[in-house]
């Protein structure tokens, strides 16, 4: 049975090999084809990657060209870390949008991490930041962009965001996002925010903290408002949160500088409260939005937020070694980034395997069947 990812790798074939043909020995889709599956089987480096080739060659002859067989670790390090980096995010963004089912109201998470064994102190080489974006209800990385060595994450979202299809779904960003002009551009792409609001908004969150310590003072007696509460039990441990939102412009307009912030429908505290033992945590959080939802539905999408943190960031440490991980050379570490989601993205779609994502990879690396199913899905 010819068990073949090509369809997969069409979405790379736009993709220069930045090569020159003169003394070039493997073709640019083989490598990138074998560098997907490798990875996809637990392959966390070059090295792992050219292992991999070598134990699965009979079965990559049935649909590569291989004219030289297996290509050499330096040989697939060299590649990736020269091909365009925004070329080869075009074609994982195509392969994105063919498989993407982005529900009615989909909470789209944007949020920074950064891969720590990337940094390269004997060439003053810093760490590498990438901005991710993150469909929660359909589990889905959608893209990312690498922050400029002396910029933040504030310069990244816009970019970020210019390169994705938003309209009709909700955006929430953590409180280094909460500017006007990012506001400003989701609303213009026919989307929704929820922006949390901190320190860095000094004046607008001492308002939200003032205004709805004054409603709190009367209770919230005709102050018109929604609330929702939400009670988890679970590993000894019992978390309550509680949302208030407010709509009404009469309240609205107390805020400084209102008019700035486009669409600016709702504001929003939430009350966390964890329990463990005797010992009991409590925090608050403010947020502001262009959604006119209810406050199950702020608060559900809030939380939401956070499967970038637990879904994304968590699974690429923990199960792909990405912290750990010593790509350095060239363009290598954000290539490498790419093909790691792209393995995630498979890897969560195929659901017939009752299993987590790292006895998965483990399952297609020992059974072509089964990385076939994952190729499929």
């Amino acid at each position: 049975m010819s068990l073949s990812p090509i369809s997969l790798t069409e979405h790379f074939k736009n993709v220069v090999d930045p090569r020159r043909d003169q003394g070039k020995r493997h073709q640019l889709l083989d490598v990138i084809t074998i560098a997907i599956c490798a990875v996809i089987c637990g392959a966390d480096n070059w090295v792992e990657i050219e292992r991999y080739g070598q134990a699965k060659y009979d079965w990559f002859q049935t649909f590569l060209e291989l004219p030289h067989g297996i290509p050499s670790h330096d040989t697939i390090e060299d590649v990736f870390a020269r091909i365009d980096p925004n070329e080869f995010h075009s074609g994982f963004m195509s392969w994105t949008e063919s498989i993407a089912e982005l529900m009615e109201q989909e909470i789209i998470a944007l949020d920074g991490k950064v891969s720590r064994g990337s940094k390269d102190e004997s060439s003053g080489k810093g760490a590498i930041n990438l901005v991710s974006a993150w469909a929660s209800k359909a589990g889905l990385a959608l893209g990312q962009v690498k922050t400029d060595q002396k910029s933040n994450e504030i310069t990244a979202i816009p970019k970020l965001l210019d390169l994705l299809v938003i309209k009709g779904c909700i955006i929430t960003i953590d409180a280094i996002g909460c500017q006007t002009d990012i506001a400003e551009m989701i609303v213009e792409m026919e989307a929704d925010y929820i922006l949390q609001v901190k320190g860095n908004q000094g004046q607008l969150h001492d308002d939200l903290r003032d205004l709805f310590a004054g409603c709190d003072e009367v209770a919230f007696d005709d102050v018109p408002h929604d609330y929702h509460q939400t009670v988890n039990k679970g590993h000894g441990r019992i978390e309550i949160r509680q949302c208030w939102t407010l709509q009404d412009t009469q309240y609205l307009h107390y805020l400084h500088n209102y008019s700035d912030w486009r669409k600016l429908h709702t504001v929003i505290r939430v009350k966390r409260e964890r329990r463990i033992g005797d010992k009991v945590s409590c925090e608050e959080s403010y947020y502001i939005s262009s959604s006119d939802g209810t406050a199950a539905q702020q608060l559900d999408a809030i939380r939401r937020h956070w499967h970038i943190e637990n879904c994304l960031h968590w699974v690429l440490d923990v199960v792909f070694g990405e912290d750990a991980c010593r790509v350095r050379k060239g363009h290598g570490a954000e290539n490498f980034a790419v093909l790691r989601k792209m393995a995630l993205a498979l890897l969560k779609r195929e659901t017939t395997a009752k299993v987590g994502i790292k006895a998965k990879r483990l399952q297609a690396g020992w059974d072509n069947r089964y990385l076939f199913k994952v190729l499929r899905s």
